[in-house]
């Protein structure tokens, strides 16, 4: 019996680029989730609970300067190059960790160091892996592509954590980073084979022109009141979200004295909920329940089953928690999400995206190092549920949005080009 439909064969048989484009974008997710699961527990493991706190507060700031710093390249080169010369430097990165790891040398400073260089390599590759499609490919075989990308992505977010543990467990943490290297490698010498295409001079910016669009895109954020209450939820529930399904995973996991590759079970727990949840749950839940409530309702659940996560001694009750979290957020995650993309006008959308990334970010930022502060007094297990129950009280700030119930409530048709009838002082 054949698990894809015809037409995804096809694409994937018939055309070379896409082919090569997803076989580099799974060894790169692999080698990517991969680290989420080596590079904390190494971190925790010698350092403790403060030293992976620190590290992710560095991390989360370097992420907030350099993504944008380094966009403005992505017009500039071409794709395929753009990603082999990034991978080629996270291979590096890679090698010099190995080296670290194999000498017994363990230094967050230099850690970290390494890691910022991955964020920047990441950064460079990232808008590339993203776009490259469009340019490779005619329009109307992007929409399967795009779907051969999420599934891509969804596999390689369930396998990447659970090699990775498995490879911590039998070869230790320098076996694994060993794991880590190759699956670059392969993913360099894949990358190296996207066609070349000529980078486009029309769409090309500069920082100048970043900072511009960000400004009007908080503007505008600020002067629709719906997304300006939206965009202040969100920034309060991802100061507790974000070290809830991060860092305090393992911290957890040390907590409860068990081996590295539970480190990777737990990830792999989280990424299998939101497979199931996006594959199954979203649009059966809105169908029965409505937009709005299944957006509130899942927030405040995803809370509360991080709560359990951090309330619980079990190991397999901790996994139990972590792929209902995983559901309930890749459920909350894609409601709305299409509503709010239709509603901003055309022209706005990368800039009020821009803006909400900006304030992901600094969130991002803010929750490990309250989470650090937390930890200074208090044990893994009251800090991980108090954190859990902050985020799912922050959900329901989500009830005071004003008009968010009425504009969930609306078909597709309704909205397009919403916020621009409705608000239009805050499009001129």
């Amino acid at each position: 019996m054949n698990v894809f439909p015809a037409e995804i064969r096809e694409a994937f048989v018939s055309n070379r680029a896409l082919r090569v484009v997803l076989l580099t974008d799974f060894f790169f997710l692999l080698s990517e989730l991969s680290a989420v699961v080596i590079l904390p527990w190494w971190i925790t493991s010698r350092g403790g609970a403060h030293a992976i706190a620190a590290f992710s507060v560095t991390l989360a700031i370097a992420t907030f300067f350099v993504a944008p710093a380094v966009s403005p390249f992505g017009d500039r080169i071409c794709k395929g190059r753009q990603i082999t010369w990034g991978l080629g430097c996270l291979c590096l990165v890679a090698a010099a960790q190995v080296g670290l790891s194999f000498a017994g040398v363990f230094s967050l400073p230099a850690l970290t160091t390494l890691a910022v260089v991955q964020v920047l390599a990441a950064s460079f590759v990232n808008p590339a892996r993203d776009a490259v499609l469009t340019e490779l490919l005619p329009q109307a075989q992007l929409p399967v592509a795009i779907r051969m990308r999420k599934t891509t992505l969804a596999i390689s977010g369930i396998l990447g954590p659970l090699l990775a543990g498995a490879a911590m467990g039998s070869a230790g943490v320098t076996g694994a980073l060993c794991f880590y290297g190759g699956l670059l490698a392969v993913a360099l010498v894949t990358g190296s084979r996207i066609p070349r295409a000529t980078a486009s001079r029309s769409q090309r910016k500069g920082l100048g022109g970043w900072w511009s669009e960000l400004r009007a895109g908080l503007a505008a954020k600020w002067l629709v009141p719906m997304e300006r209450g939206w965009t202040l939820v969100n920034f309060a529930v991802w100061i507790f979200q974000g070290p809830a399904v991060g860092l305090l995973i393992p911290i957890k996991v040390h907590s409860l004295g068990l081996p590295g590759h539970w480190l990777g079970l737990g990830l792999g727990a989280l990424s299998l909920g939101v497979l199931l949840g996006s594959i199954f749950g979203s649009q059966r839940l809105v169908d029965h329940f409505g937009r709005y409530r299944v957006r509130v309702g899942l927030g405040f659940l995803e809370g509360i089953a991080l709560a359990f996560v951090g309330w619980v001694a079990s190991p397999y009750l901790m996994l139990l928690g972590l792929t209902i979290a995983g559901f309930c957020n890749a459920s909350m995650a894609l409601v709305g999400a299409t509503h709010r993309a239709l509603a901003i006008p055309r022209e706005y959308r990368v800039r009020m995206f821009a803006a909400a990334s900006m304030t992901t970010q600094v969130a991002g930022a803010i929750g490990p190092a309250l989470v650090g502060m937390a930890l200074a007094r208090y044990s893994v297990t009251w800090v991980y549920t108090s954190w859990g129950l902050l985020m799912a009280t922050c959900v329901l700030g989500f009830l005071a949005v004003p008009r968010l119930k009425e504009f969930l409530s609306l078909d597709h048709a309704a909205i397009g080009d919403w916020y621009r009838l409705q608000y239009p002082a805050a499009f001129k």
